[in-house]
């Protein structure tokens, strides 16, 4: 790796929203998630990736370009290693909702921008100004809040998958980062091929069906086919021009708005303290993306993972 001059980064309005719409994409994925009964995490995740397959392999098929699967596993180490860290965090934030309360899995898994300070300071040297330390600071205080004595609520297994989730996509956000300009969708097939390996793996060895009630079935699907692949396709485009952590912190919408939404589906009615919470981390995530806009944000030293082209 190389280092050159540190120089100001402006990063557009647009883009930061566009890292924003991704994180709200995908908070509806925890009512869904939750909406599936009879299915446990291992099955809900074997369709909810089959469902991700199809679709990109279709897009790359209209477009006439080749098929994405096989380029996961083909297109070097970096890209070995986002599809691997997208795979630890699907893996684990899908169990932490199945497994603990939707404030414990938002929680823990808002870890995320943490370690992607920590990934991004020592792989891309990227440094954060004050506006992003307080942003980080003000979006953890509102997650504070937020879970306030509800803690003990939670499965413990359920929690300590939630933070495996947030280490898994501070990886994969770090080497989207690395090369912005690279075509990442292929790791989308290649952590989906295998999760369903693994997951018809552990499903098959509980002695479970590999495919549980239709409904069950469908939304999965919907999940997959819908919200992971448009959630992650904006959070790609948003790479462009969004350093890793502030990537990170913008799709925190995610954890924002998911409790919301399984409130408003099963009346896991949020306290006081969370709606608090939730307004503080809004603030924090919008505050954010206008002055990032203006000019302020990061400074970044252009070192990188080994590039996967």
């Amino acid at each position: 790796m190389t280092a050159s001059t540190h120089h100001s980064q402006k990063i557009p309005l647009g883009a930061s929203f566009l890292a924003i719409a991704a994180g709200a994409t995908w908070s509806f994925g925890v009512p869904v998630a939750r909406s599936a009964q009879h299915a446990d995490a291992w099955q809900y995740l074997i369709w909810r990736s089959i469902g991700v397959i199809m679709v990109i392999e279709l897009l790359s098929a209209v477009r006439r370009k080749p098929l994405r699967l096989p380029q996961a596993f083909t297109s070097g180490r970096t890209m070995l290693i986002a599809t691997a860290g997208l795979l630890v965090a699907s893996l684990g934030f899908v169990y932490a909702v199945k497994n603990t309360t939707a404030a414990n899995a938002s929680f823990l898994a808002s870890v995320t921008p943490l370690a992607a300070v920590v990934l991004a300071r020592f792989v891309l040297g990227e440094r954060m100004t004050g506006v992003t330390i307080a942003a980080i600071g003000l979006a953890l205080l509102g997650l504070g809040v937020m879970v306030a004595g509800d803690l003990q609520a939670g499965n413990m297994k359920g929690n300590v998958a939630a933070l495996l989730s947030s280490c898994g996509f501070a990886v994969y956000a770090v080497c989207v980062r690395s090369n912005p300009s690279h075509d990442w969708a292929p790791v989308l097939p290649g952590y989906a091929f295998l999760m369903v390996g693994l997951c018809a793996t552990v499903t098959l060895a509980n002695g479970k069906p590999l495919v549980p009630p239709v409904g069950d079935v469908l939304l999965a699907l919907f999940h997959g086919c819908i919200l992971i692949v448009v959630g992650t396709l904006l959070f790609n485009a948003s790479a462009t021009k969004v350093p890793a952590v502030a990537m990170a912190v913008f799709a925190q919408m995610e954890m924002v708005l998911a409790p919301l939404w399984v409130f408003w589906k099963f009346g896991e009615q949020p306290k006081g303290t969370t709606l608090l919470g939730g307004a503080l981390i809004f603030g924090a995530v919008i505050g954010k993306a206008v002055l990032d806009a203006n000019e302020i944000g990061f400074k970044r030293i252009p070192e990188s993972l080994p590039s996967s082209a």
